[in-house]
């Protein structure tokens, strides 16, 4: 009898530890992409963090495990009073940095936990690394986003809601977030959204799981136009989007919780995104001049402060110290925004107007020169790779061949053999090192494309019943920037698992977000009340099909 009981203890014990580690691990260590291996220094995202500068006086006394000590309280926002939790930057006209973040009481009963009932404030700093003082708070929210609207106004997004303003001090007007999946299946559920302005004014937003969302003025509802994520096909837990728009091309970096990794992707348009290979980040990039590592056990809610061109100059996280669930309130455990400067990527351009293509012999880039980089002697000329991202990430790609000057900057003519430009390819890339071994990198437009093109969407169309006829109406919107070209949709059915013709139809020139509904008529081939499985089509010119597959009911 006493045996039975020693044994049921012993399991009841294996089975509360289990049921603990389960409940507090939140780490698992993912296998790296075989298709990683080879990657050269500066091939990641990862690599163009640099060591954070000192801001203040570095400090042992602080709260926070062992691994986060000695550090610079004043980098990014921190107090004894408040966890901080995620928010992005935005410079105003006179130079001054404004944050916009959420927090919660360090002191609350459930310590991290306490986050859904999170505020958001207003914080200022002279300094883009900080410190940061709160000025101001704002209201109920988590996971903020500050972007300044086409009629200047400035939209504040919190999970289920935003704040509108005229000011950057406010006053702040709560609404509650509206938005059209147009028939398609929500990825994950619909949080943490992170926006970019396009180039015409209108707004791209990501949601948590990875889809696709428009806006005309950057104001709810946002439209979904993806039929999948766009996120790595890789096993992750993925959230903490972050989007992102340069002169050249939009970023993203999405981050898998559970893996503690995260992923670098590229998009000509917004709407269909390219993997980088390589870490877009890890823990253990937040360091010191003097090679200390500031080990924080989280690092979440990426944000990008952006220059004039849009490129990414300094990331901003929220860093926890130790697993969320065991941060309890009123103990030694919290959270805070922390800044990391970032190498910022140079401004190049081709000069050949012509496709470059086998038969191209040389490339022209043009570098130009900015504050703190002259082309002519900051670069290292025989490090230099350029050509298409997959070739110049792992060491390969054309070599200069011969230098001109133009004025203050700088031309490099490559010879074109290894560029191994394809059908995929929107940018081209340049990497190397500056005669100082530093990191030098950057991105150009590929002359010969169309960056500003239609973006058709269909809507699942409507089958109706009409004796021996069949009529199909479907639903066509151009989520483009500019005026749309005359392009044909098709309509298909599937039956006993085969494609069969519906039907086609001419969609007309429609301009940016306007939709139009096609109705067509065909022969029917199923009666009133019965699912059919249809794919409808989108052949647009010089563009990949678009497809949208699923059931619909007979009426």
């Amino acid at each position: 009898m006493m045996n039975k009981i020693l044994i049921t203890l012993f399991f009841s014990l294996l089975l509360s530890i289990t049921f603990q580690s389960a409940l507090f691990s939140q780490d698992i260590e993912r296998t790296r992409p075989a298709e990683w291996d080879g990657l050269v220094e500066g091939a990641r995202f990862m690599d163009r963090f640099l060591p954070m500068p000192a801001v203040g006086e570095l400090s042992s006394e602080n709260w926070g495990a062992d691994g986060v000590n000695p550090r610079y309280t004043d980098n990014g926002i921190e107090d004894n009073t408040w966890s901080y939790w995620g928010g992005n930057i935005i410079q105003d006209k006179d130079g001054k940095y404004h944050q916009y973040l959420c927090r919660w009481r360090e002191d609350a009963p459930k310590g991290h936990m306490q986050w859904p009932h999170s505020h958001v404030v207003h914080a200022i700093s002279d300094n883009k690394l900080g410190p940061f003082k709160v000025v101001d708070s704002i209201g109920k929210g988590h996971n903020p986003e500050i972007q300044q609207l086409k009629d200047g106004r400035y939209f504040l997004y919190v999970n289920g809601g935003y704040y509108l303003s005229h000011s950057l001090d406010g006053p702040w007007q709560y609404n509650k977030f509206t938005y059209d999946q147009r028939q398609r299946p929500i990825f994950d559920h619909l949080a943490n959204f992170t926006f970019a302005k396009r180039e015409d004014g209108s707004f791209l937003m990501v949601c948590r799981g990875g889809g696709i969302w428009l806006s005309p003025d950057g104001l709810p509802p946002y439209f979904q136009v993806s039929e999948k994520s766009a996120y790595p096909p890789y096993d992750g837990r993925y959230e903490d989007p972050v989007v992102w728009r340069t002169n050249i091309q939009y970023h993203m970096i999405v981050n898998d919780w559970l893996g503690r990794i995260a992923y670098y992707l590229r998009s000509k348009d917004g709407i269909n995104w390219k993997l980088d290979a390589g870490e877009a980040y890890e823990p253990g990039i937040a360091r010191h001049k003097n090679g200390h590592i500031e080990n924080w056990y989280k690092f979440e809610r990426i944000k990008m402060l952006q220059d004039e061109y849009g490129r990414a100059i300094q990331a901003n996280f929220a860093v926890a110290d130790t697993i969320k669930k065991q941060d309890l309130g009123s103990d030694k455990y919290s959270s805070k925004n922390l800044g990391i400067p970032l190498t910022i990527g140079r401004l190049i351009s081709i000069l050949n107007t012509d496709k470059i293509d086998s038969q191209t012999e040389t490339i022209e880039v043009l570098v130009k020169a900015e504050d703190g980089f002259n082309p002519h002697r900051d670069m290292n000329i025989k490090s230099l790779r350029f050509g298409a991202s997959e070739t110049v990430n792992f060491g390969k790609g054309c070599k200069v061949i011969k230098t001109e000057k133009q004025g203050e900057n700088l031309i490099l003519i490559f010879d074109a053999e290894g560029h191994d430009f394809n059908y995929e390819n929107f940018a081209a890339k340049l990497l190397g090192k500056t005669r100082k071994g530093k990191l030098l990198f950057g991105y150009a437009r590929l002359p010969w494309l169309n960056y500003q093109q239609q973006a058709l969407s269909a809507k699942y169309p409507g089958l109706t019943l009409n004796g021996k006829k069949l009529k199909v109406d479907v639903e066509i919107q151009n989520f483009g920037q500019v005026n749309s070209v005359p392009s044909d949709v098709k309509i298909e059915y599937n039956k006993n698992g085969q494609w069969h013709k519906l039907v086609t139809g001419k969609v007309p020139v429609l301009k940016p977000f306007e939709k139009n509904t096609l109705s067509l008529n065909t022969t029917k081939f199923a009666q009133s009340g019965e699912p059919a499985l249809v794919r409808v089509t989108l052949l647009q010119p010089q563009q990949k099909p678009i497809i949208l597959e699923g059931k619909v009911i007979i009426r």
